[in-house]
């Protein structure tokens, strides 16, 4: 198929004023896709390799020649910002057509909301949350909006595989498509897939088609990549070795940090002077304080600001008026950011992205990686690792650079295997369970319990959901008066639910803190949790500001800009690390292989590590002495395999080991107590791992483990049910502790 040919004369007028000379191998291949089959079509290339234009190119192809007499496209996106980027790239490839583009989020005015209500047609672009809004607000006019849906496009859908978001989103489009009597295809589009055959039966789920993922030459990935460690004060690891011949920044700085500077931070603010950079940090109270700091050095060095901050707790002007400074391409402005500029939203020419500290992710860094590297040049990434120097008397597990090891793995792991973090499958979704039961009977109104129960669990992703576990959730929420029973034998929101359900936080499925919105004089910062006392300070917007007045009532917060440096906080954020991860962080203790993109310290910081590893003869087993009757273990497992690990040890063996005072340091290590040899220890566990294990024995007795947002309106049994059964690994863990049956202890072992 010629593809070009084939695209409608507006998208062939787009693309000669554009100034292409030929289609990337990810448009040709899309457009054959998309042309030839009547299938889903997962695309998956490089960040910035044209993607969107490839899967809009013939959609808009097909929908030209036999237009749809309602929304023809519905584009679904993780971020608003990404919805507003994509809005502007769309228009522009739309207008001569006179084919209407719409958003529909938390910031679109309700006039142009109204005007696609009004006459659907066209793409309309969304978030997940605000789809939930729309079914259950607009339910009766679902069918007039959607009627004649032919695309659903996903884009970032790696974003969505491993958490209740991306399974509410899938239950969102199930629904709507009933609802409307449509059945369009699936398109899905991602830099980071790991197992594309996996994504695809995710993104097939209860479409009734195949996911057709064409394969294609998407040239060569070009990387300047560098990783550097520092200690929060002198002397450095290797301090005085000389550089090697080539790293990153081998040119000699032109400027310098403070002389008080964490070493660290000072480099990234030697290093992005003169620059348009990105750095990322993994929490926004990082963000906050790295910003601040980046902020005093430029103070203390007499030098215009020259540092941005755009985080989610940030208000909608601040994010949005950081992108528009970055799209500047003479802008030499650096953005301090978490997650919410990881996804695809174009940010100009970008120089350099900084990495602090390692993410959790293979897809994380990929994607943060990918930020840079845009409009032909090499995607260019600085890792900088931090770490305070250990006490004297610290104990080995201590002393090992967790993060530098971890960012080694991440990188190694996507070179050697090109591995990425597979989608999560296996769930117990209870929680959203609650959600879409509760948002299905908002939007339809009252419903008999086995015409909610078919409409509810026939949804994909509630495929392991019992008949009895519904009948236990419904009978719950009676209890709770979340839904009521009316006369004629059917069920209604009820009192309490409806508190829940007309709220605007209940469109989303993500765990949420209780917010404040901050203002300062007439600007919105954005929000904090858990408010200090009127005159203390709080850190927003990478600045420091004092509290004048605080309405518990209205959950305002008023302030004013003040000098100083104050950490931040927003709330937990936790992390999901794949045992992969921790299984080539082993590999990197173990081998002797250097890594080109090592910098000094850290080429030296990594030796040390070795070393200790190699004292300890670590290699050879997991549990290490520490001295008398304390050991440390190295499962090298991920989050949830570690933590089942964590919880066996404690409730099957603790008793035959003597194990006391076990103290974890998720996902890397474990110290206790044993009163028991090595040997015993490996026979043991080893023992009880085989013995037939019932996954709720792992859940502490009364305990009611609330893991997802609405796990607190869920039957305790439910809860307990799927934390054990969905959350905990349990066979990643015994796997793991089948391979020490035949351990033999090391002789003369040395105490570290």
């Amino acid at each position: 198929m010629n593809v070009f040919e084939r695209y409608a004369p507006f998208i062939q007028d787009y693309i000669y004023r554009a100034g292409w000379q030929r289609l990337r191998s990810v448009q040709n291949a899309a457009g054959e896709a998309i042309f030839g089959t009547d299938e889903n079509v997962l695309l998956t290339a490089s960040t910035a390799s044209g993607k969107t234009e490839a899967a809009f190119f013939p959609i808009l192809t097909l929908l030209d020649e036999d237009p749809s007499q309602t929304v023809g496209v519905l584009y679904i996106a993780p971020l608003k910002a990404l919805i507003n980027d994509q809005f502007g790239r769309l228009n522009e490839l739309c207008e001569e057509q006179d084919f209407p583009v719409y958003r529909w989020h938390g910031d679109v005015a309700q006039s142009r909301k109204r005007k696609l209500l009004r006459k659907p047609s066209g793409i309309l672009q969304i978030t997940p949350e605000s789809l939930e809004s729309l079914l259950m607000n607009k339910y009766m006019e679902i069918p007039s909006l959607f009627g004649d849906l032919r695309f659903i496009v996903i884009d970032e859908i790696h974003s969505l595989l491993r958490a209740d978001r991306g399974l509410q989103t899938f239950c969102l489009i199930e629904r709507l498509c009933r609802l409307a009597g449509c059945n369009p295809r699936r398109i899905g589009l991602s830099a980071t897939i790991g197992n594309p055959e996996d994504a695809g039966k995710f993104l097939a789920a209860g479409s009734g088609r195949e996911t057709l993922i064409p394969r294609f030459d998407g040239g060569k990935e070009v990387w300047r990549l560098s990783m550097e460690h520092f200690f929060s004060s002198a002397p450095q690891a290797g301090e005085g070795s000389p550089l090697p011949e080539e790293t990153l920044f081998s040119e000699a700085p032109t400027d310098t940090a403070p002389k008080a500077a964490d070493p660290g931070i000072g480099f990234i603010f030697e290093h992005t002077r003169g620059k348009k950079c990105l750095i990322f940090t993994n929490s926004r109270e990082e963000c906050e304080t790295v910003c601040q700091q980046l902020r005093h050095y430029c103070e203390v060095s007499h030098e215009p600001d020259r540092f941005l901050i755009h985080h989610g707790n940030l208000s909608a002007s601040f994010r949005e008026s950081a992108e528009e400074e970055m799209k500047d391409d003479d802008s030499l402005m650096s953005i301090c950011a978490t997650a919410t500029l990881e996804l695809g939203i174009d940010i100009g020419r970008l120089e350099r992205a900084f990495q602090i500290d390692a993410p959790f992710t293979v897809s994380g860094f990929l994607q943060r990686m990918g930020r840079t590297g845009r409009r032909g040049n090499p995607s260019e990434m600085c890792f900088v690792m931090r770490e305070e120097h250990q006490e004297a008397r610290a104990m080995m597990p201590d002393t090992i650079p967790w993060y530098l090891i971890q960012g080694i793995s991440l990188v190694q792991l996507y070179i050697e295997e090109r591995f990425v973090e597979p989608p999560r499958m296996d769930r117990l979704p209870y929680s959203l369970l609650y959600h879409q039961t509760m948002s299905t009977l908002a939007s339809c109104g009252e419903m008999i319990p086995a015409e909610l129960a078919s409409r509810v669990l026939s949804l994909s992703c509630f495929r392991r959901v019992s008949q009895e576990d519904f009948r236990l959730l419904l009978r719950h929420l009676l209890e709770i008066d979340h839904i009521n029973r009316t006369e004629n034998g059917g069920l209604i929101v009820g009192i309490s639910g409806e508190r829940i359900v007309n709220s605007y936080k209940f469109y989303a499925v993500f765990q949420e803190n209780i917010e404040y919105t901050v203002h300062a004089g007439s600007e919105q910062l954005g929000t904090i949790v858990k408010p200090p006392p009127v005159g203390d300070k709080i850190a927003i917007a990478g600045r420091v500001w004092v509290v004048e007045e605080v309405d518990h009532k209205r959950r305002e917060l008023y302030c004013t800009l003040v000098k100083g440096s104050i950490p931040a906080y927003f709330g937990d954020v936790p992390g999901d690390i794949h045992t992969r991860i921790l299984e080539r962080m082993y590999g990197v203790l173990s081998e002797e292989k250097s890594y080109p993109y090592l910098m000094p310290h850290a080429v030296s910081r990594l030796a040390e590590a070795r070393d200790t590893f190699r004292k300890a003869r670590m290699a050879e087993r997991p549990l290490i002495s520490l001295g008398g009757k304390m050991w440390a273990l190295f499962p090298w497992l991920g989050s949830y395999a570690f933590l089942a690990l964590e919880r066996f040890l404690k409730i099957r063996c603790a008793k035959r080991l003597g194990l006391t005072g076990l103290n974890a340091s998720r996902p890397y290590y474990m110290q206790f107590t044993l009163q028991v040899s090595e040997a015993e220890f490996y026979e043991i566990v080893c023992e009880e791992a085989e013995k037939e294990l019932d996954p709720l024995e792992l859940v502490y007795p009364g305990e009611v483990p609330v893991f997802e947002k609405y796990d607190e309106y869920v039957p305790t049994d439910l809860v307990r049910k799927g934390f054990a059964c969905g959350v905990l690994d349990i066979e990643g863990m015994k796997t793991r502790v089948r391979e020490w049956k035949n351990m033999t202890p090391v002789s003369g072992q040395e105490t570290i």
